[in-house]
């Protein structure tokens, strides 16, 4: 969407400390959760059950990870990444013809370079090919999370928050609603607190944090807190590009 490089190091800014914020509520309610549970009258038996069956899927199918292991990972990550960036090079100037698609962004090289790629691991996930995560493809996975997650981490300018306080104020009231909106579902639902921290950090912070928060509960549910942040990197990128049609939609049209 072009945004300034006076607003996005802002964003990036609030997006950290905002997740953060909540990303330690959550923490704490891990650490609180049979009390919590039993307030709600959550039945956590689904738990238990969840990470016996982690435990027991893990032992029965891990295996020690060899040379061509890794290499078939490489191969798979980056030739699906290559693949995009071919794809998105062509996609994206064909759709520069069309003056009503060019106003979704759909002219963008990057937008198509960022679905393609999500939409392969998508498709990948219902073939052989994630049998690879038995030899810790999430693992490797992970490295280049970080490795983005620190990329984008290098953009944010804390600053940029004194210059315009309304952005901050929109994060917190974004998170707000989030919170709300989780914690008046559960309790209708009387889900347990690990769906509710898990879930939610799964969506907000992604497959950097989500993990630490499974973690909070028992250390064999960190697998957990990866496919549920992993399920949310993919359904984000497609609801962010909505929400951000939606938002061009609403905002103000300025000469």
């Amino acid at each position: 969407f072009e945004v300034s490089n006076d607003v996005f190091p802002a964003m990036v800014a609030v997006d950290i400390i905002v997740a953060n914020i909540w990303m330690a509520v959550l923490l704490f309610m891990a650490g609180e959760a049979k009390v919590l549970d039993a307030k709600r009258g959550a039945d956590t038996s689904a738990i238990e059950d969840l990470r016996r069956t982690v435990e027991k899927f893990q032992h029965e199918n891990e295996r020690i990870p060899s040379l061509t292991d890794f290499m078939m990972i490489g191969a798979i990550a980056f030739g699906c990444t290559g693949l995009a960036h071919l794809f998105a090079n062509w996609l994206g100037p064909f759709f520069e013809q069309f003056e009503a698609l060019e106003k979704m962004s759909l002219n963008s090289t990057f937008f198509w370079l960022i679905v393609l790629a999500t939409s392969f691991g998508l498709i990948l996930s219902f073939t052989r090919a994630k049998d690879y995560d038995h030899a810790g493809a999430s693992r490797v996975g992970s490295v280049f999370i970080y490795i983005l997650v620190a990329t984008i981490g290098m953009k944010m300018d804390l600053t940029a928050i004194t210059r315009i306080p309304g952005i901050f104020l929109v994060g917190l009231i974004w998170i707000s609603i989030h919170a709300g909106l989780l914690l008046l579902v559960a309790k209708i639902i009387k889900a347990p607190t690990f769906f509710i921290a898990v879930g939610s950090q799964a969506n907000v912070g992604g497959a950097a944090s989500a993990p630490v928060v499974a973690s909070a509960f028992h250390p064999s549910l960190a697998p957990v807190g990866v496919l549920l942040a992993v399920l949310g990197y993919a359904l984000g990128t497609y609801g962010a590009w909505l929400c951000g049609i939606l938002m061009k939609m609403a905002a103000p049209v300025t000469g």
